[in-house]
C-alpha cells in the first residue's frame, strides 16, 4: 500500500511539474505577431509583422523588449511571469515621454531598428516589417 501511494504521489508530482512546464512554454506569445498601433487612428499606420518566436529562438530574452512601469512612473525591468501590457498603455502622446519613445510606433522603431543596427542584422527599412508599405514610415 505504501509503495502504491509513493508511486501515485510521484506520478502526480511529475505530471503537475510537466503541466506547469508545458504551460510556461506555451505562455511565451505567438510565433508571429502583427503589431498595430491603435492610438493614432488618423495616421492609419500599417501593421508590422513581427517574428516573435524567431527572436526568442535567437537568444533574445523577454526583458530586452518588455518592461513595466514602476510605482514612481518610471520604467521598471521585466521579471519572469510578468503580465505583458499593451505598449500603448504608456507609450502614447498623453504620457509626455521623450520623442524617440513617445508613442508605440516611436518606441518600436527606436528599439527594433536600433537593435538591428547595433547587431548588424535584421530589417531596418519600412517595407521589411510593414508589408505593402513604401519606405516612408
Amino acid at each position: 500500500m505504501i509503495k502504491k501511494t509513493i508511486v501515485c504521489v510521484t506520478a502526480f508530482a511529475f505530471l503537475a511539474g510537466f503541466t506547469a512546464s508545458a504551460m510556461a512554454e506555451t505562455d511565451k506569445g505567438g510565433a508571429e505577431l502583427v503589431l498595430q498601433a491603435t492610438v493614432d487612428k488618423a495616421a492609419k499606420p500599417k501593421p508590422a509583422t513581427f517574428p516573435h518566436k524567431k527572436h526568442q529562438d535567437s537568444g533574445i530574452t523577454c526583458g530586452e523588449c518588455h518592461h513595466t512601469k514602476g510605482a514612481d512612473g518610471k520604467q521598471a525591468a521585466y521579471t519572469d511571469g510578468m503580465k505583458i501590457e499593451k505598449c500603448e498603455s504608456c507609450h502614447n502622446k498623453a504620457a509626455g515621454l521623450p520623442k524617440e519613445i513617445a508613442t508605440f510606433k516611436d518606441a518600436a522603431h527606436t528599439n527594433c531598428k536600433g537593435c538591428h543596427k547595433d547587431k548588424g542584422k535584421g530589417p531596418t527599412k519600412c517595407a521589411d516589417c510593414h508589408k505593402g508599405s513604401t519606405d516612408k514610415e
